[in-house]
């Protein structure tokens, strides 16, 4: 099929739009009770009724609701392939008119394909999933999943029941994913010594076939085994593929939000906003290859993961005495490097070794690998495109992508980061000793009563402080009675997040929610002023302490408590929060730190304040990138403030809280203006709308110190971060 140049890149952001549209608006119809009742039900509303149940105790009802929710996401996931698949044909008569000579209304017959396609697939999922069951769900439900946090809670429960070969399934599916999680490892030992339980229980109830076959192919590489070895591989490359192209299905038909309308800022119009729709399916469909190149338990991908099979391959099938497939397998290599020099002696060596056969047989790359590079290449070069001309932020996740498809303002950029590392490196510079944001510690504190207890020498790290004073006791108490009341009437937080350990509960605030309950006459509107104002408070001092040279925003405040459960706390071994980094995901055995969704990227500072230290354990401590080496503690009380840089230099977690309630306001602060807490603007707009005022910065003053930085960001790249940054205000995972 041939399309005008002109039109072309209008027809696919068009299409694009439409594609999206059709899968945010599938299955809107509802049916009759008795159907809904059979259909797919949401399945984070029954991961969430399933921790409430674990919670109150109600084991048998929370095994269920649990085993469902993993069930429902499966089968929903299967359901959209399926929908996706039978309805390809959909539209294709329209499609066929673009090359007829009605082909002057392109638009039209490109509307009608896009048309047909959402209406097949909103009849197909509405078959099948309930309407509620078709809305997205949270980032922080995905990572729980993704985590496979539902087995962590059904390990105890299956254990609680006395169903003890379940619990051992349920605790390795678990720690496959979750390797450094030290309880679960104490567990599993615990059940090999249980009576009942053998070797054959411990098993992966989410095992990812690619990753079995090519362990299997490299155990059979080892022991010479090249007959079993190429059969392995073969399979092992097979299913990458179909890994691969089941992630980008579902890229395609799961709901995707549209571009943000911006307001009285916003200037972009209908195919600008289709542009940034298909650059996001774009960049979503080119992400699955670091998703599928990601073993369970690790945060990096394997690099060059297909390339590095087929390299295996060809390898194998000549060793096992299929030349001529060996000869096709490295052809498709070549495709990913044409001039890699090894591979080209290779291809000789096989040229040489079939002699005229080679000829005969013409042997051509694999079709499936030539269509998965042409279609990768294009989708590359129309994010590019985007990058270059419409300020798209786009991470290519391949390192055999070609230069000429790269624009040379990328590529020099890419150098001169690659020259700074490399400069760093040969300095014997230690990449966890550089802090780049910006901040410079030792400024002046301007609060009177507010002492530097300790500074970056004292906690042995860099752009890190505590301050004490910074409230006073009867502050700490009016919080934390804000925090008990609020938790009493339901704080908005209920069934919407896990903990990070079974042995805590927690609960959680926010200056929005607190507004609303004052509203409705719940707690009282002075101790939700003082928590707004609170914000405030740390936001000015962290200001000057850190020497920012430009503005500094909240990004967001949560006001949060833990509570030790009163189940047996000996012989902990796990902790409140796991050690990790605000602003990237880090590795700690690579002592890596990436930069990367789904880390909270738009962080620059955070800070803990303190209510109580009336409770054993919950310490916050400081580590280098291996996450072990334990370089800082600070025991919390009322009124310490601890600040510090929210990037890599500044790895950190908390012990466990082993007796009491320990309660913190954790915030994070944002360099850029358009991450700043838009609660927090909503709750003062509440207190306007009542008549009363809020102390606030004069907001000619509040633009000058955002504008420099909120320029920068693209169109598409703000309205795209700016909805991620919205999804923090439910996330919940990463308090301090």
């Amino acid at each position: 099929m041939a399309l005008r140049s002109e039109h072309f890149t209008v027809y696919v952001a068009l299409c694009f739009l439409l594609i999206a549209l059709s899968t945010l608006t599938v299955g809107a119809s509802g049916g009759s009770g008795s159907k809904v009742l059979s259909l797919l039900q949401p399945y984070d509303f029954l991961y969430y009724s399933g921790v409430r149940a674990y919670y109150g105790g109600e084991w048998a009802k929370a095994a269920e609701l649990l085993e469902k929710s993993l069930q429902t996401r499966e089968a929903l996931l299967r359901t959209r392939r399926q929908c996706h698949d039978d309805c390809v044909a959909s539209g294709t008569e329209a499609l066929n008119k673009l090359d007829s000579e009605e082909g002057s209304m392109w638009d039209l017959w490109a509307l009608d394909w896009i048309q047909q396609r959402a209406e097949c697939l909103r009849f197909c999922i509405g078959r099948s999933v309930t309407p509620t069951g078709q809305l997205p769900v949270s980032n922080d439900i995905e990572f729980e999943f993704d985590t496979r946090n539902p087995y962590n809670f059904l390990q105890v429960t299956y254990y609680k029941l006395e169903k003890l070969k379940k619990a051992a399934s349920a605790a390795h599916t678990y720690f496959v994913a979750n390797p450094s999680h030290l309880e679960m490892r104490n567990n599993i030992e615990k059940y090999r010594r249980m009576k009942g339980v053998t070797e054959d229980d411990f098993q992966d109830r989410e095992t990812e076939k690619h990753w079995i076959l090519y362990d299997a192919a490299m155990q059979h590489e080892a022991s010479s085994d090249w007959q079993q070895a190429t059969e392995k591989w073969k399979a092992c490359v097979n299913e990458t593929l179909w890994q691969t192209d089941e992630c980008r299905v579902q890229c395609e038909v799961a709901p995707r939000t549209l571009p943000e309308d911006r307001g009285v800022d916003g200037v972009d119009g209908v195919f600008e906003k289709a542009a940034a729709l298909s650059l996001s399916l774009f960049s979503c469909r080119q992400s699955c290859v670091t998703q599928v190149a990601t073993r369970p338990g690790r945060i990096s991908a394997q690099e060059d993961f297909l390339q590095t099979q087929l390299e295996h391959l060809h390898i194998a099938q000549f060793k096992s005495g299929d030349v001529s497939g060996a000869l096709q397998t490295l052809r498709s290599f070549l495709l990913f490097y044409p001039s890699d020099k090894d591979s080209l002696d290779n291809l000789q060596l096989y040229y040489e070794t079939l002699g005229e056969d080679a000829e005969s047989h013409g042997m051509q790359p694999a079709q499936e690998i030539v269509k998965y590079i042409n279609q990768s290449l294009q989708e590359k070069k129309l994010l590019y495109f985007g990058v270059e001309n419409l300020n798209f932020n786009f991470t290519d996740p391949d390192l055999w992508t070609p230069e000429d498809v790269v624009p040379a303002s990328v590529r020099e950029n890419w150098r001169a980061e690659k020259q700074k590392i490399n400069e760093k490196i040969n300095e014997g510079d230690q990449l966890e000793e550089v802090d780049d944001s910006g901040f410079y510690a030792g400024g002046p504190v301007p609060q009177v009563g507010v002492t530097i207890t300790m500074d970056d020498e004292a906690l042995n790290g860099t752009n890190r402080v505590v301050l004490d004073g910074v409230m006073t006791e009867k502050e700490c108490d009016k919080i934390l009675q804000l925090a008990t009341v609020a938790a009493s009437v339901g704080d908005g937080y209920r069934g919407r997040r896990s903990p990070h350990t079974p042995h805590e509960t927690f609960e959680g605030l926010t200056v929005l929610r607190a507004v609303k309950l004052s509203q409705e006459g719940l707690v009282n509107q002075s101790d939700t002023r003082l928590l707004h104002e609170l914000g405030e408070r740390v936001r000015t001092l962290l200001h000057s302490y850190f020497r920012s040279p430009s503005g500094l925003f909240i990004s967001f405040t949560h006001l949060v408590c833990r509570s030790s459960t009163t189940d047996d706390q000996e012989g902990r071994m796990d902790l409140s929060h796991p050690v990790h980094v605000d602003n990237c995901l880090l590795e700690p055995e690579t002592k890596q730190c990436w930069r990367e969704p789904p880390a909270f990227i738009h962080r620059d500072l955070s800070a803990i304040l303190y209510l109580n230290d009336n409770f054993d354990g919950g310490e916050l401590f400081f580590t280098k990138r291996d996450a072990k080496t334990v370089t800082a503690r600070v025991k919390p009380s009322c009124g310490r403030l601890v600040g510090f840089s929210s990037g890599p230099v500044n790895p950190h977690g908390v012990t466990a809280v082993m007796r009491g309630r320990r309660c913190a306001l954790a915030l994070w602060f944002t360099k850029e203006k358009l991450y700043r807490d838009m609660e927090r603007e909503e709750a003062e707009s509440l207190w306007a709308a009542d008549g009363q005022g809020v102390l606030k910065k004069n907001k000619e003053e509040e633009d000058k110190e955002g504008s420099a930085i909120a320029g920068r960001n693209a169109r598409s790249h703000a309205t795209k971060e700016r909805s991620r940054g919205r999804n923090i205000v439910m996330e919940s995972k990463d308090e301090l």
